[in-house]
């Protein structure tokens, strides 16, 4: 795992975390932008705590297996917009980015208020982002 942090105006603007083997998330992760890259992994999620905050960004199409973010129980709540449609996720533990269909552009994020977690989300292909 690499971090380069973008500034812009001698302030930082983004941190962001590439991914390259299965991960668990911790608060000093807090707030990065997670670039996946084209080897799909296991992220876990820490428990939630008030105000973590992640976002998961594609960087080149997957290739070879699913991207999958899990959560510690069915803690997943909120909504993504696939291919035009809204999909909703509900007392979820995973959300899965399917290979071939999570492609560069395409985005979901994360964030606790303690309890939950509450995704949103944009993915251009039918079936690039899934809940369950």
């Amino acid at each position: 795992m690499s971090t380069t942090t973008i500034y812009r105006d001698d302030t930082v603007a983004k941190v962001y975390k590439a991914i390259t083997a299965d991960t668990t998330l911790t608060k000093a992760d807090c707030g990065k932008i997670i670039s996946l890259d084209a080897i799909g992994e296991v992220i876990t999620l820490p428990a939630p705590s008030a105000g973590l905050n992640y976002e998961f960004e594609c960087n080149t199409t997957t290739a070879t297996s699913d991207w999958t973010i899990v959560a510690t129980g069915a803690i997943i709540y909120g909504s993504a917009q696939v291919a035009g449609a809204v999909v909703a996720a509900s007392a979820e533990t995973t959300i899965t980015l399917v290979v071939a269909k999570f492609l560069p552009g395409d985005w979901v994020r994360l964030r606790s208020d303690g309890t939950k977690w509450y995704v949103e989300g944009s993915v251009v292909t039918t079936a690039g982002c899934t809940f369950v």
